[in-house]
């Protein structure tokens, strides 16, 4: 299916893109979306998606049947069909949001594809009022200048670390697998990842982590560094920890050559006003609605 860039373009005011996520905005052009949809339904990754680390096939796919192009709007249904499934319906439209509208057309597609989970994505260049069953992501961009990011003391690559300490990372794993790290972890023991991940110990136990480092060149060539999980335990935050890791984790990016990291944080959470202090810049707000259930505010 072909797509009228002077269509699309005005609309998509985000750089996201369905099954990729965020971009820079160098990246965003209508080649890029006549690749995601070029690889519709194939299971091949895009030499630039960042999921490629993670798996050999791409799952997420763009729904080409189902897509509504017009001047005013576009609309882009993917699917994920591994493990419990996912339908997920992307809008980009001068007018706000249908929000229910949308949902009515994600459920509907899941039901036809058999699968249960739905949501609704959609991108705003501000801050919008919260809704109750909508979670907003701010879209953040670090741009590297060479000498901006120094080297951090007290913070060391999981792999340098003692044997006692690093064996007592899946304890500190465990605690913080709902931000990823239990999977890390098992990424780490079967030695399936590509970079490092930064650590903070104290005494024989590891107290923070930031990774896995990776960097991958985007559509135009630039050096991205990839998405990382950050944690720090909970009863030791506030003490400056996760700003420690964040800057070491800047500085491995600027030795090794990136020109960028794109991050989504919460509004108003830690990471994010981490974010903020660090000089980070806003490119938008990605808004996440489940399909399933009903919002009185849209």
């Amino acid at each position: 299916m072909d797509l009228s860039w002077d269509w699309l373009r005005p609309v998509m005011r985000v750089p996201y893109v369905p099954t990729l996520g965020p971009v820079h905005p160098d990246a965003l052009s209508a080649e890029l979306i006549s690749e995601v949809f070029g690889v519709a339904g194939t299971v091949r990754f895009l030499p630039h998606d960042p999921d490629h680390r993670w798996s050999a096939m791409k799952d997420e796919s763009v729904m080409l049947k189902d897509v509504e192009h017009g001047p005013e709007r576009t609309v882009i249904p993917t699917i994920s069909t591994w493990g419990r499934g996912m339908v997920k319906v992307h809008y980009f439209g001068r007018a706000e949001a249908p929000v229910e509208e949308l949902r009515q057309l994600a459920r509907t597609l899941a039901a036809r594809e058999d699968i249960d989970r739905a949501r609704v994505v959609w991108c705003e260049t501000g801050q919008t009022a919260p809704r109750p069953s909508v979670t907003v992501s701010r879209m953040q961009l670090k741009t590297f200048r060479p000498g901006q990011d120094a080297a951090v003391d007290g913070v060391e690559d999981l792999r340098r670390l003692p044997d006692q300490v690093r064996a007592r990372f899946a304890v500190f794993a465990e605690q913080l697998a709902a931000d990823g790290f239990a999977f890390l972890w098992r990424r780490f023991e079967a030695d399936a990842l590509a970079g490092p991940i930064l650590t903070i110990a104290s005494g024989d136990r590891v107290i923070g982590a930031i990774g896995p480092m990776e960097t991958m060149k985007d559509p135009v060539g630039k050096l991205r560094l990839l998405p990382l999980h950050f944690g720090v335990l909970p009863q030791l935050r506030g003490r400056g920890h996760g700003r420690h890791l964040w800057r070491a984790a800047m500085n491995w990016g600027e030795i090794n050559g990136a020109d960028y990291q794109l991050l989504l944080t919460e509004p108003g959470g830690a990471a994010d006003s981490l974010c903020r202090s660090e000089g980070l810049d806003t490119l938008g707000y990605v808004h996440t609605a489940d399909a399933n259930a009903t919002d009185t505010a849209t």
